[in-house]
């Protein structure tokens, strides 16, 4: 009978009935039923399949959710979701109003931290660790699961410096595929590999740092695993176990092609083939874009600099990167060390195009500030991912990027409506024009144009066009959210205005549209304090219009998942809720 022991399991207190056999048989099960649903639903694929028999391990050996344990990222938690009461519901994994794909404090009392950036979990399995001891509990345990990507991170480092200076109960697995999204890069990749093949015993990193280290253990042998955890429960003090998964296990499109299914979209659940996408020609990603165009413009301009912090696939750096590898890096999880070393290439002279997704580009906001944006350095960021990115949810939205670089001084922030205006802002910002940051942010996926690789042009710095004449209200728009607004005014008599640039603002239109028009709505898919709408009601307050100036945008709360669509339905952000809108208006 098909999945006989799962259906058995309803919490982690069903698999402490289980022999060790009778596990592995489990896990056979587990990946069966992951593939299955993923296959249809998408979702995270490999990173889940590669730690079956570690979840299982933990819950057998653990008495969670009184022992408290973090994934760090979440990506990989698919497996304890389903084990910790959520198999019935898995099916909604990611999809609206069903269950997160990545671990969250509200929706089950086993996800103890909620996750979904990297690198987090061994400061917060540390802050959990040091309350329980001031509670006067020594009997709780504290386990955090980190990825040989995600440890490489600054924050994972300051944690595990802290956590070596304490006797706190906490143990931190390294889950050890060599993968991140993208294959693993550093000295610590280099580093792990001489651990793992037996080279680099001695001056052993982490017992530098006064951890109990133990491993490598091979993390698809579920007897050693056990065996192992059940005796560092015993000991005190700080442990690090270190533990080898092949990303993707069980499946072998998935094990020998990592990066492709890590999140594969739909596929075929016996064969593993992806299912191919429509044969219609549609318009590139703009991921696609600024790869071919970065590309192209670093053949004529040698200064042209591609840094990305542990994206090169996803944000089409991996284009650079193998065009130019002298000139193009990967530096790992570090996106506050990708922006301040694009600050030092541009004081030499260099032109750094650092792209970083817009809600792990909020990680280096001080870096940002100081390093950049004080000392007026042309660093020019491209914001990936801004606005609603889809089923990742509030983790990965890209909503506070205009709003938290906009009261920066000196900063520049450009948004395209289309791909040829990311070309040509791309193509403008390394003519040396900018003396200091620009930063341009633009979405997930697919652009609005098949007439993309038009020849490039310059554009000129704080000016927005009209698109559109009307005579009742004006609609000022920002990015490719015009493009929902064209579709919702067709046959109404507004005007709409793509401004383009946040800052600094076409004051000179402005004072046109404030004149014309009673009454003004800004449209913008980020939030709406503090971004878009904010600067043009300044804008006015600033030269005295009493116009009527409405504000859409992204609400004051957090978005969940849920597909783009659906969510810029539910806020007021599709072409329809926008027409509805401006029809009550007229």
């Amino acid at each position: 009978m098909m999945n006989s022991f799962l259906n058995t399991i309803n919490s982690p207190d069903d698999l402490k009935k289980l022999t060790h056999e009778q596990l592995k048989a489990l896990a056979k099960e587990l990946r069966k039923f992951i593939i299955d649903i993923v296959a249809v639903k998408e979702g995270h694929l490999g990173a889940s399949l590669g730690v079956v028999e570690l979840t299982l391990a933990i819950h057998y050996v653990y008495n969670t959710p009184d022992d408290l344990l973090i994934w760090d990222v979440g990506h990989q938690a698919y497996v304890h979701k389903i084990l910790t009461g959520r198999k019935e519901k898995f099916h909604t994994n990611r999809q609206i109003h069903g269950i997160s794909g990545f671990p969250k404090r509200s929706e089950s009392e086993f996800d103890t931290f909620g996750t979904g950036h990297s690198s987090t979990s061994i400061s917060a399995i540390l802050g959990m660790a040091i309350a329980s001891k001031i509670k006067g509990d020594s009997s709780r345990h504290h386990i955090a699961v980190i990825g040989d990507a995600s440890i490489a991170s600054g924050m994972a480092f300051e944690g595990l410096n802290h956590a070596g200076a304490t006797n706190t109960n906490i143990l931190v697995i390294l889950n050890d595929n060599a993968i991140g999204i993208d294959p693993s890069v550093g000295a610590l990749k280099e580093y792990l590999t001489n651990v793992k093949t037996g080279n680099q015993k001695q001056d052993n990193i982490f017992e530098a740092l006064n951890f109990n280290y133990s491993g490598p253990v091979d993390g698809h042998n579920i007897s050693k695993l056990i065996s192992e955890l059940e005796r560092l429960k015993s000991i005190k003090g700080p442990k690090f176990l270190h533990v080898t998964t092949t990303k993707g296990k069980g499946l072998k499109q998935a094990e020998e092609n990592q990066v492709t299914y890590h999140a594969p979209g739909k596929f075929n659940a016996i064969t593993g083939d992806i299912v191919p996408k429509s044969e219609v020609i549609q318009p590139p990603k703009f991921q696609d874009v600024f790869g071919i165009t970065l590309v192209e413009l670093a053949k004529s301009n040698e200064s042209i600099i591609g840094i990305t912090p542990a994206m090169p696939t996803g944000s089409s750096m991996k284009l650079m990167i193998d065009e130019f590898p002298n000139r193009a890096f990967d530096v790992g999880i570090a996106e506050q060390h990708a922006v301040t070393l694009a600050a030092g290439m541009a004081t030499q002279g260099m032109i750094p195009f650092c792209n970083i997704y817009s809600t792990f580009l909020q990680r280096a906001y001080d870096q940002i500030i100081h390093d950049v944006a004080l000392q007026n350095l042309p660093v020019i960021f491209f914001l990936d991912r801004s606005g609603l990115v889809g089923e990742d949810g509030a983790t990965h939205h890209g909503a506070f990027d205009m709003a938290y670089l906009r009261c920066i001084p000196n900063i520049t922030l450009f948004a395209p409506r289309n791909e040829i205006e990311l070309r040509n802002i791309m193509f403008t910002a390394q003519l040396g024009h900018f003396k200091g940051p620009l930063a341009i942010r633009y979405p997930r996926g697919r652009g609005v144009t098949l007439n993309w690789n038009l020849p490039l042009k310059k554009i000129k710095i704080g000016k927005g066009v009209q698109l559109k004449k009307g005579k009742t209200i004006a609609v000022l728009s920002i990015g490719t959210i015009s493009n929902n607004v064209e579709k919702a005014i067709r046959n109404m008599d507004i005007s709409h205005y793509d401004m383009r640039f946040v800052k600094p603002l076409d004051t000179n239109l402005l004072h046109d549209i404030f004149e014309t028009y009673k009454t003004l709505v800004t449209v913008e898919d980020g939030c709406v304090i503090g971004g878009f709408g904010s600067a043009i009601s300044e804008f006015a307050t600033k030269n005295n219009y009493k116009n009527i100036i409405k504000v859409l945008g992204i609400p004051d709360y957090f978005i969940e998942h849920a597909s783009v669509q659906e969510l810029q339905d539910e806020i007021g952000l599709s072409p329809s809720k926008i027409r509805t809108y401006l029809e009550s208006l007229t």
